[in-house]
């Protein structure tokens, strides 16, 4: 089958050029789009004609309007917590972040001097050559997804396609793929099938958008970024300034609605950069795609988006690394990694500490939140071990205290206590200070759970929102215990707050849960 792209070959495929074929190149790139005429190819116009036929057939038509009508499906808003997974062949260097490839190019950039000093030159060993070093020999996707549930995660989103433009699905248009190149497995296809073996919602992220220009500066000196037996991975590698063309928006809606027809995920996130102006028809036209194909599914499904690519009611929000400062009235989702440095596997990484993660999964959950955790694998297809072991102690404790996550909602406020979170992306922080004074608060019909994010050295647990004078209640409490503990509680109902004598025994390692009722249903 005669394939779109050029078909990278060994690392001996791409020689340097001479210093006329380069500016020959780079100037038949600007003047004729030369590299970028690859993507016209027609059975890419010929899928992209089939999704906007789809794309107007069913409850959704491609416009704003149209796609407010959108629901946010009861699964997701119980789930509440789920796994993120970036692996790519960024992982092979395993250096700095898995921004690697396109800092290998900046020749400013720390990333480039370390790459010519281990690899050798960007000319005779550029980013497609790491590709034959990652082989994922041991991969297990049922073994990865095992672990995922013991995690207590309720749905999983391995990366589809990261900026580096290497596809981790099976992509018809393109032999740069996993499927195809490296593991030459299908990965996206093999987790899809693993997690929901293991009972698990399956979603797939794409962040295809930024490739447009992230080897751009392998175009400012001889790399093989300049190589056209390479532009299948590398084009357009235009600069950030300039809005995609037609050609790369057309391959970007062709790929994300493979993904979508092939893996029927239930979460398709998307990074940032799709809030660009040209790919506002794109966005229209693939949500309706994707929420016309979910209707016939039956399946609940959703997008998460940054910033404001879409309209609030359109899909659902993604703040990275951060969160919201309180109850927001929409549902919202937020993004973080076990890794403090970076999103893929890199050597000497640090890791959050699992209780930092539990009291940002409640916190989050508390201001109807869902928590999407990341974990970077090694090239190998292993999974890190003081990754799984985080993700372990988290499971140990939602099996502890999963009835005060799973299927609840945000109660009247979101918590108390001297701790305050501020709001936005990039404010999580490791261990914030919490203490037994700070609580976080959710609710399952006229049942509250209290969740303190610390545990007092005096063994007293006061819950200054359920005192006697309290605005937020005015149902007489009958009934308080711990979650993980059989031990019939003492407490009383006093002006200051709702006042619980702790057993001496821990039920679990951090965030203890006390389960109050009855307490006024949540308003919503």
């Amino acid at each position: 089958m005669t394939r779109r792209f050029a078909v990278m070959g060994t690392r001996g495929d791409a020689q340097p050029l001479a210093w006329w074929g380069v500016i020959a190149l780079a100037v038949l790139s600007l003047l004729s789009g030369s590299i970028v005429a690859r993507g016209q190819d027609a059975r890419v116009e010929k899928a992209v004609e089939q999704v906007h036929a789809v794309a107007k057939q069913g409850p959704f038509q491609p416009n704003w309007d149209s796609l407010k009508a959108y629901q946010v499906p009861e699964w997701y808003q119980d789930a509440k917590f789920g796994i993120f997974i970036h692996w790519g062949v960024y992982s092979v260097p395993a250096f700095d972040n898995e921004w690697y490839p396109r800092n290998m190019y900046l020749v400013d950039n720390p990333v480039y001097q370390h790459h010519v000093e281990t690899y050798g030159p960007q000319s005779k060993f550029g980013y497609k050559d790491f590709i034959p070093m990652f082989k994922a020999e041991n991969f297990d996707a049922d073994r990865w997804a095992d672990l995922f549930r013991r995690a207590g995660a309720k749905y999983v989103v391995p990366v589809a396609e990261h900026h580096d433009g290497f596809a981790m699905f099976d992509y018809d248009f393109t032999d740069w793929s996993a499927a195809k190149m490296g593991p030459k497995r299908d990965i996206v296809g093999a987790l899809a099938t693993a997690v929901r073996k293991q009972g698990l919602h399956f979603g797939a992220s794409s962040h295809r958008a930024e490739h447009c220009w992230f080897y751009d500066g392998g175009m400012n000196f001889d790399s093989d970024v300049r190589d056209p037996h390479c532009s299948g991975l590398y084009w357009p590698a235009q600069s950030d300034k300039t809005q995609p063309d037609q050609a790369f928006l057309d391959d970007w809606l062709a790929r994300a609605t493979e993904i979508v027809d092939k893996y029927q995920p239930e979460v398709v996130w998307f990074d940032w950069w799709i809030e660009q102006p040209s790919f506002q028809e794109y966005l229209q036209t693939f949500a309706a795609y994707y929420y016309n194909r979910a209707a016939q599914w039956k399946r609940g499904v959703a997008i998460n988006y940054k910033k404001q690519a879409f309209p609030e009611h359109a899909a659902v929000l993604d703040i990275e690394r951060g969160k919201e400062a309180d109850i927001r009235p929409l549902f919202w989702q937020t993004d973080t990694s076990v890794s403090i440095k970076s999103w893929g596997y890199i050597e000497d990484d640090t890791f959050r500490s699992p209780d930092s993660l539990v009291h940002e999964l409640v916190d989050i959950i508390s201001k109807n939140g869902c928590l999407l955790l990341n974990v970077g694998p090694k090239p190998d297809g292993t999974i890190p071990q003081p990754v799984a072991n985080i993700l372990i102690d988290m499971g140990k404790w939602l099996k502890v205290n999963g009835e005060a996550v799973y299927g609840t909602r945000p109660w009247k406020i979101s918590g108390e206590g001297p701790t305050k979170v501020v709001g936005g992306s990039f404010k999580d922080t490791e261990g914030q200070p919490f203490t037994s004074r700070d609580f976080r608060f959710t609710a399952k019909g006229d049942t509250l759970y209290a969740i303190a994010l610390g545990w007092p050295e005096n063994g007293e647990l006061i819950v200054q929102s359920l005192g006697s004078a309290s605005a937020y209640t005015k149902a007489k409490i009958r009934n308080v215990g711990l979650l993980g503990s059989s031990a019939k509680l003492k407490w009383k109902s006093t002006e200051a707050g709702l006042v619980v004598q702790l057993p001496a025994a821990k039920p679990c390692d951090f965030a203890y849960t006390l389960r109050i009722s009855p307490v006024d249903p949540a308003s919503r």
